[in-house]
């Protein structure tokens, strides 16, 4: 055996020992091993601000448009996300529109209303078309924006108001814009026989007829030649008793006042209902309490309905509706004739289920603005506890197209759902096994801390899933930072604190409140 062979089968026995050590170091005595290895400290900054600190930097995993809603999970790392932004700029979806689900107090109008206040901070108007609860009063009297107050003896909103679409149509005239200004009074002139029929519709629980819908129509016009100042839906009752030419021509009385009266004694009688305060009240039967801004944030505040009157709450919704997009009209029309600087709207219809179910055309009428938010200039919020809500309603058509929100949303953001709603979400968005999981974890309900006695944070509170189609969902936590806090209490009522001073209150000790 030579001297070289057995070096080799020497070396050959001994351990192969790597060239680097492993990520904990070399173990074994005195070799410096770590058995804890501490994070190392991390900040954040520009491409520009760290490109000097090369090979320690690396990119962001989540995308950086738009607000800042929250923090990666996992990573740490920012989500900024609305559906405008990444609609205009970022160009990651195809429609302008985000659908929130989760179950109730994880925080689904909190992030909102985060969307809301940083979109605002990029000149974004925010317009809360019917706060059901309300949420968004707070944070539209911060931004310094209008509070519309609706209901029995709060507010009146007259659904025969052209709103500010003769204004625009004066301005528009005298810079010799006829065209468009035919159209803005066209515009206007739809809406308000829209709500005409959609009152009587919900009065009747059944649409007008044809006929009733052409006298409706044919009165409209007459008042806008005739009446001084913005008529009511007392006016136009008049109008249709009085029975002037035009109206009897299309009524097809054949000159037959007996006839007449006849012909027009349904629809009369449904007039008469909502201007002497039937189950809608006199709230469209006077002038508007406070007309609508279209340069400012506007949420209506509805939450002085009660629940149990169904047919009065969904009224009011579909005239807030009205109002809001024949506003947004306005505006556009204005913008695209250089007379005023282009604004988009952030509409947020929260408590979506609440609305779909106040009453027939909801549905329809929701149908419309999901499918016309793109051409509008508009960006939309659409809030509802879980697919069961959706798919509650009573006919199957209604149910197909309240799925078809879900579908044709640019994204969709899930709270905590339980297990049963799995198989209806994915059917309509593609979900991991693992993101299932996950939202299933957040409906978990919250622990009991024996060291303070009350119950801890939710599991799932402040924690979504972000979700752009087919694409792997981004689970975020949102934290709201000390000037967010003041305007998200929605327990208000539930706090201990009492507006009576040096009162008794019976059933807390005896002692003053």
């Amino acid at each position: 055996m030579t001297k070289t062979s057995a070096k080799k089968r020497a070396q050959a026995t001994l351990p192969i020992r790597p060239i680097r050590p492993p990520m904990r170091g070399w173990l074994g005595r005195g070799r410096g091993g770590a058995s804890y290895v501490q994070a190392p400290d991390e900040w954040r900054g520009t491409t520009v601000q760290v490109c000097g600190l090369w090979p320690f930097s690396i990119g962001s995993g989540t995308p950086m448009v738009g607000v800042p809603l929250g923090r990666h999970i996992t990573t740490g790392a920012t989500l900024c996300c609305d559906p405008i932004s990444w609609f205009q700029r970022a160009k990651l979806i195809s429609n302008p529109s985000a659908f929130v689900l989760g179950k109730p107090g994880l925080g689904k109008s909190t992030l909102v209303r985060r969307m809301a206040t940083g979109l605002a901070g990029f000149g974004v108007m925010p317009l809360v078309l019917g706060d059901l609860k309300p949420d968004y009063v707070d944070l539209i009297e911060a931004m310094g924006g209008q509070v519309i107050t609706l209901g029995r003896g709060r507010g009146y909103l007259n659904v025969l108001d052209p709103g500010e679409a003769t204004e625009a149509a004066h301005r528009l005239r005298a810079q010799g814009f006829e065209k468009q200004a035919q159209e803005v009074l066209a515009d206007a002139h739809g809406r308000r026989h829209t709500m005409v029929s959609a009152l009587i519709t919900i009065m009747r629980s059944a649409p007008p007829t044809d006929r009733e819908e052409t006298i409706i129509d044919r009165a409209l016009k007459v008042l806008d030649v005739q009446h001084q100042g913005i008529p009511v839906l007392g006016d136009l009752l008049r109008v249709i008793q009085e029975g002037p030419q035009e109206v009897r021509a299309v009524a097809l009385d054949r000159g037959n006042d007996l006839r007449y009266k006849e012909i027009t004694e349904n629809l009369e009688a449904s007039l008469i209902g909502l201007v002497g305060g039937g189950r809608l009240g006199e709230t469209f039967s006077r002038q508007t309490t406070r007309p609508m801004r279209r340069d400012a944030p506007v949420v209506y505040d509805v939450s002085a309905i009660d629940d149990s009157e169904m047919d009065l709450q969904a009224a009011t919704l579909l005239a807030c509706w009205s109002a809001g997009f024949g506003t947004v009209n306005v505006a556009n029309a204005l913008a695209d004739a250089g007379l005023e600087p282009r604004r988009h709207y952030f509409v947020i219809l929260d408590e979506l289920w609440r609305a779909l179910r106040a009453g027939r055309g909801m549905v329809d009428r929701v149908d419309a603005l999901t499918r016309l938010n793109r051409q509008r200039g508009v960006g939309m919020a659409m809030i509802s506890h879980t697919m069961s809500d959706l798919l509650a309603l009573s006919s199957e058509e209604d149910r197909m197209k309240a799925k078809g929100f879900v579908e044709r949303s640019g994204m969709v953001i899930c709270g905590g759902l339980p297990s049963a709603e799995m198989p209806q979400l994915n059917s309509a968005i593609p979900f991991s096994r693992a993101e299932q999981d996950l939202l299933i974890g957040w409906q978990d309900p919250p622990a009991w801390d024996p060291s303070t006695g009350r119950e801890a944070e939710p599991p799932g509170r402040g924690k979504f899933l972000v979700k752009v189609g087919g694409r792997p969902g981004i689970p975020i936590s949102v934290q709201l930072t000390d000037a967010e806090l003041s305007i998200n209490d929605t327990n208000k009522l539930w706090h201990a604190q009492s507006r009576v001073g040096s009162v008794a209150v019976a059933g807390v000790g005896g002692g003053a409140a």
